[in-house]
Formats: structure tokens, C-alpha cells, sequence
């Protein structure tokens, strides 16, 4: 049984590592460096809404969802190529979504007291 089981383990393993997005090509690679742009995202909730960039959000927001959608028509298929993109996207209008609410909540506010 154990054979069995080993010679599975193996031809899946063998698949993986063949696959034509698989850990030999760029295609795996790619999407696994790009999580830091994700993890940059998320550190920078903790940053003031003021000091955030509009245009560099903007670039982020554009590329991840355009990306998404090539990462879908492109040969191979790259589905973690395009839910790494969405998450770009989304993180990007997360924080595109704080910059605005605090120049048209906030900084008034701010600037009146000053």
C-alpha cells in the first residue's frame, strides 16, 4: 500500500514540478515575489492617510487589475498570477479609499484649526 501511495505522491509531484506554470518558469516565480507588494499593502494601513501616495496607489490599483485579466488570456492560464494582481488591486483601493476620506473628511478639519 505504501508503494502505492509513494508512486501517487511522486506523479503528482512530477506533474507539479512539469507543469508549464510550474517552478521551473517565471510563471510560478513571478506571482510568489509579487505577495511583497500585497505584504506592502498591508504594512501600510498603519500609515497616516497623509502620508500615502495618490499616484503610486493609482499605478497599483491600475496595474493589479489589468494584470488580472491578462494573467486569464495569457497560455498558461496563471490563476496565481491573477489572484496575487487582485490583491494588488484591491490593497490599492484600500488605500486609495483612506486618502480620499481623509482629504474630504479629515484635512478640512485640520485646516480649520490651524
Amino acid at each position: 500500500m505504501s508503494g502505492a501511495a509513494t508512486s501517487g505522491f511522486a506523479a503528482k509531484m512530477t506533474g507539479f514540478m512539469n507543469h508549464p506554470a510550474g517552478p521551473k518558469t517565471v510563471f510560478f516565480w513571478a506571482p510568489l515575489m509579487k505577495w511583497c507588494l500585497v505584504g506592502a499593502g498591508l504594512k501600510d494601513l498603519a500609515r497616516p492617510a497623509d502620508k500615502l501616495s495618490l499616484s503610486q496607489n493609482l499605478a497599483l490599483t491600475a496595474t493589479g487589475f489589468i494584470w488580472v485579466r491578462y494573467s486569464l488570456v495569457i497560455t498558461p492560464v496563471n490563476y496565481s498570477l491573477a489572484a496575487v494582481n487582485f490583491f494588488v488591486g484591491l490593497s490599492g483601493v484600500t488605500q486609495l479609499a483612506r486618502i480620499t476620506n481623509y482629504r474630504m473628511n479629515e484635512q478640512p478639519a485640520v485646516q480649520k484649526a490651524s
